[in-house]
C-alpha cells in the first residue's frame, strides 16, 4: 500500500469541488494496441513512481465513452488504461477481467511517454488499481480477486477468481455494478482490498439494492457505499452510441463530475497514499447518500 502523504483531511465538500476540476498535469494519450492490447492510456506528461488505473467499460459500451474520465484521472497525476475489448453481446466478463491485469501489467512494466529528449513516465507496481462501470465494474471485482501470487493449477470447477497471477492490485471502484458471469458479488467475498462502490439512485438497469449494495455486503476488505441520487445507469457515458436505444438512461454532466472527483480522490487516496482526500467516503456529499441510504 502506498505511504501516507502528510496533510489534513479535507471536508468533503472541499475534496468534490477540488477533484471535479481538471488537475495540474498536462495529459498525454496513447494506445494500448501498440502492445497487442486494444484500448486507450492516458498519463501525465511527465512523473516517476505513479498511481495507475485499468477501468473496465460497460455492456456494448467502447472505450471511447470514458476518455474524459481517464484524461481527468492523469490530470491529477494518476496513469489511467482502458481495454477496448469484450464489446459484443456476449461479451466475456472473465476475459475482461484478464484485460483488465493485463493493462495494468503494461503501464508498470514499460516506460510510457517520452522522447529523445524527455523524461518517460513510470509507474509504481505497487500502485495499482482496477475499477469499472456497469458490466466492467464486475469484471474488476473479478481482476481483483486472482491472489497475484498464486501460480496453482486451476482444478475442474474451481472459482476462477481463486487462482492466477500477475499483478497486485490494491484497490478496486465500481460504478452501478451489474453483476456478472462468474459473479462478481460472489468473487467479492475473496477481496481483502479497500474498495469503494458507488450506485446510480434512478438505475433501472442495476439498481443499487440489485448491485452496490450486495457487493457492499459481501466485500471482505474496507469497503465504502455511496448513491449518487438522480443518476440513471447511463449517467456516466459521453456522446451518443447506437447501444443507447438498448439500455435506460442518458449521458449526464453532473453525473460525470461527481464521479469523476469521488473516483479521483478515492484513487489519490488509496493508491498514492494522499490522507487529504480521505473525507470524501465518509461525509457528507450533496448529491448523494451514503450507505445504502
Amino acid at each position: 500500500m502506498a505511504s501516507v502523504i502528510p496533510g489534513k483531511a479535507l471536508a468533503p465538500k472541499a475534496v468534490v469541488a477540488e477533484l471535479s476540476r481538471p488537475g495540474p498535469y498536462p495529459v498525454l494519450r496513447g494506445e494500448l494496441a501498440l502492445v497487442g492490447l486494444p484500448g486507450v492510456v492516458f498519463t501525465p506528461a511527465s512523473g516517476t513512481a505513479l498511481p495507475a488505473v485499468a477501468f473496465g467499460h460497460d455492456w456494448l459500451q467502447p472505450a471511447g465513452r470514458y476518455l474524459g474520465l481517464l484524461r481527468h484521472l492523469a490530470s491529477w497525476g494518476i496513469v489511467a488504461a482502458a481495454p477496448d475489448t469484450q464489446r459484443g453481446p456476449v461479451g466475456s466478463h472473465r476475459g475482461l477481467a484478464q484485460d483488465l491485469r493485463t493493462a495494468l501489467g503494461v503501464v508498470s512494466g514499460v516506460r510510457l511517454g517520452g522522447t529523445a529528449r524527455g523524461a518517460a513516465v513510470s509507474v509504481d507496481p505497487h500502485k495499482l488499481g482496477v475499477a469499472g462501470h456497469g458490466m466492467g465494474a464486475g469484471s474488476a471485482v473479478l481482476a481483483a480477486a486472482v491472489p497475484a501470487a498464486d501460480t496453482r493449477v486451476q482444478e475442474v470447477g474451481e472459482p476462477y477468481w481463486e487462482v492466477g497471477h500477475g499483478v497486485a492490485i490494491q484497490a478496486v471502484a465500481t460504478i452501478a455494478l451489474t453483476d456478472t458471469q462468474p459473479s462478481a458479488v460472489e468473487a467479492a467475498r475473496a477481496v481483502h482490498l479497500p474498495g469503494m462502490h458507488l450506485g446510480f439512485g434512478r438505475d433501472l438497469v442495476s439498481p443499487p439494492a440489485a448491485g452496490a449494495e450486495l457487493l457492499d455486503k459481501a466485500w471482505a476488505g474496507e469497503s465504502s457505499l455511496r448513491t449518487v441520487k438522480k443518476a440513471t445507469h447511463l449517467g456516466l457515458l459521453e456522446g451518443r452510441h447506437w447501444s443507447d436505444i438498448l439500455l435506460d438512461g442518458k449521458g449526464e454532466p453532473a453525473t460525470r463530475t461527481l464521479v469523476r472527483a469521488l473516483l479521483t480522490g478515492f484513487l489519490l487516496h488509496r493508491l498514492g497514499g494522499d490522507g487529504r482526500y480521505a473525507g470524501a467516503f465518509d461525509g457528507v456529499v450533496k448529491g448523494t447518500e451514503e450507505g445504502s441510504g
